[in-house]
């Protein structure tokens, strides 16, 4: 027995070297090159409603002339205060900045291209990651989506285990990633699941957006160690820091200095308290090499006045044109060689993987994820709480007590356009940032992950609503019939898809979880007010919201399905009087007519509010990158 463990052992030893092998020879080295990069945005006056082009929009320059360069095996760190430039600059390097953009960034002497895109890992300051998935899971489903199909699935999974074994997550490995509200993973294992998971693609590029941002000193460290070894396995490495200490400062290879969008430095770490003490700028006291970098980029040297600091900042960037600039153009076009290129060479796909592939793995993380919001106690409560109080508040009703059977089914048409409607309100907003870095990496057609949305939440959104209608309908007494009470739950989750579509599109169009809900609550209840119970004489001009009402078809559909038209009630004092069901006020309103119609204005409901969802995803796309 003992040989058969050291013996899957060492199976399992030689599947981890053979993913690693895998992960490391596919990588290609890449010269960064950027030439007189320049950015500006056009920053328009407040209350100028009427000229939203008017010569008057002053321009605002965000870069203004970043020259540099950084070759494999190299990590260039870019340093600056708040509001100096640092994440711009680096997102036009990523290829990820459009709109005024103008100088010359080049990969290996090429432009950005599709191929790079692909070769290109980029760490955003935030680690947006899926709360209820382990490390593990994250970076398989990471791999699956981004690793194209000349890898098997097998090899895809053993390149999520190389990278969790480079990066030292073994022990967090099957840890979920937690957030402020659930425990997981530390701060710094979080940052190291972000960067493995660009790191799976053995990017021969790797952008990343201050990944020391929130760690204490220590775990920075090895997260900037970790970097280092990875640029000298042959990558390019480019990152923002804010004020790193002194360790960290002599670990990078080149250091960049920002200023109000001005460079203030470019050349080697080592060299550049040098630099500044040559310009006549060196520290009175011994002090982190950064701090004083940082002090230099506010316009601090002697003194804090304003005078001083506009002085100091007119002084550097004069001595950087002076003794920088040239000459490093020089030597930008010296280096005109560059490794062969490889990547230009192939030819990559637009998608990693197939649609069908996409929508699969999609779901299947979708379901992962989901499944904790969708049956959490609380809702699961809520819904069985109500549902038991609708059943004892009307216990047994008959078609004697006809008003009191129309208020449940009013209710329950009621109660189910809000509660899915508020649901997937939510949808969009918290999933935007998730998006947007997915999809900027291009590991996903937007119509995979929308269609992997709508059908992972299916199950979940309709077990509940059949639990309500399971409940209470019988403790109600409502016609005991498995006809009656499948059409009762057909237009109950109906009613719950249609609802849900609408939460989705507003969610979408609105991208603000507190603005949607409110312009949510309005539109249900007009079409609450509109939906033939409330009022029965609805003014012409304004009787048409009815037509558009969800309530409304979904409360005609459960008339029709305990009632018909030639059925009787008991009726006034006399006990043996009775009278037509269709002649009751508040159904005669509505009517028991047109089922069929009804059921075909929610079909169509359905899917022009998942369309309008869509849409609205697709237009956000669009503007994010007008606004860059």
């Amino acid at each position: 027995m003992d040989e058969d463990l050291d013996i899957e052992a060492e199976t399992k030893a030689e599947d981890q070297m053979e993913a690693t092998a895998i992960f490391k020879n596919t990588n290609q080295p890449v010269i960064l090159k950027f030439v007189d990069v320049v950015y500006k945005i056009k920053l328009r006056k407040v209350g100028n409603w009427f000229r939203k082009n008017s010569s008057s929009d002053q321009e605002k320059v965000i870069l203004n002339g970043i020259t540099g360069m950084v070759q494999p095996g190299e990590m260039l760190a870019m340093l600056g205060p708040s509001g100096s430039g640092k994440t711009t600059l680096l997102t036009a390097l990523g290829g990820r900045l459009g709109g005024r953009l103008n100088g010359t960034i080049t990969y290996n002497s090429k432009r950005f291209s599709n191929s790079m895109k692909r070769n290109t890992g980029f760490v955003t300051q935030d680690d947006v990651l899926y709360t209820h998935l382990t490390v593990t899971e994250t970076l398989v489903f990471t791999a699956l989506l981004r690793l194209p199909n000349s890898f098997t699935k097998q090899e895809k999974i053993m390149n999520a285990e190389a990278v969790i074994t480079q990066l030292g997550l073994i022990q967090c490995k099957n840890s979920i990633i937690g957030d402020p509200f659930l425990r997981g993973i530390s701060g710094g294992e979080r940052k190291r699941v972000s960067i493995g998971q660009e790191m799976l693609i053995n990017p021969s590029l790797l952008f990343l957006d201050e990944p020391t941002s929130g760690l204490d000193s220590t775990t920075a460290q090895r997260i900037v160690s970790t970097l280092l070894d990875l640029a000298q396995g042959g990558r390019t490495v480019v990152l923002t820091i804010h004020q790193p200490s002194s360790r960290l400062f002599y670990m990078f290879h080149k250091v960049l200095l920002l200023s109000e969008g001005n460079p203030l430095y470019f050349g080697q770490g080592s060299a550049a308290m040098d630099y500044f003490s040559s310009i006549g700028y060196a520290p009175s006291v011994a002090m982190n090499p950064s701090d004083f970098l940082l002090d230099l980029a506010n316009g601090v040297s002697s003194n804090d006045s304003l005078k001083e600091q506009t002085l100091v900042k007119k002084t550097l960037i004069s001595a950087y044109k002076s003794k920088i600039a040239e000459k490093l153009k020089d030597e930008l076009q010296e280096i005109s060689n560059h490794p062969p290129d490889e990547l230009e060479n192939k030819k990559f796909p637009r998608w990693a993987t197939t649609w069908w592939q996409q929508f699969i793995i999609l779901l299947q993380r979708g379901v992962k994820e989901r499944k904790h919001e969708s049956f959490s106690g609380l809702n699961i409560a809520e819904v069985l709480v109500v549902a038991v109080l609708s059943g004892l508040l009307w216990w047994q009703s008959d078609i004697a007590h006809l008003q009191d059977q129309i208020g449940l089914l009013f209710f329950s048409s009621g109660f189910w356009g809000f509660f899915p409607l508020f649901r997937a309100i939510f949808t969009f907003p918290q999933e935007r940032m998730m998006l947007e870095k997915e999809r900027c990496s291009g590991m996903y057609r937007l119509s995979s992950y929308f269609m992997s949305r709508t059908i992972a939440d299916l199950p979940m959104e309709l077990i509940l609503p059949t639990a309500f209608v399971t409940i209470t309908y019988w403790m109600a007494g409502l016609k005991p019939t498995a006809g009656n009470f499948l059409h009762t739950l057909f237009a109950l989750l109906f009613c719950v898809l249609v609802s849900q579509g609408l939460g989705l599109a507003l969610g979408a169009m609105v991208m603000d979880q507190k603005s949607a809900t409110v312009l949510g609550s309005v539109i249900m209840l007009t079409f609450l007010l509109a939906g033939g119970f409330y009022i029965q004489h609805v003014p012409a001009f304004i009787s048409w919201i009815k037509y558009i009402s969800v309530s409304h078809y979904t409360y005609k559909l459960f008339l029709g399905s305990q009632y018909k038209p030639n059925e009787t009630y008991p009726c006034g004092n006399d006990p043996g009087k009775v009278c037509l069901v269709g002649d009751f006020p508040s159904i005669k309103t509505v009517g028991l007519d047109g089922q069929v119609l009804s059921a075909v204005a929610l079909a169509i409901m359905l899917v022009v509010y998942r369309l309008i969802a869509y849409l609205a995803l697709m237009r956000i796309g669009v503007t994010k990158k007008l606004e860059k």
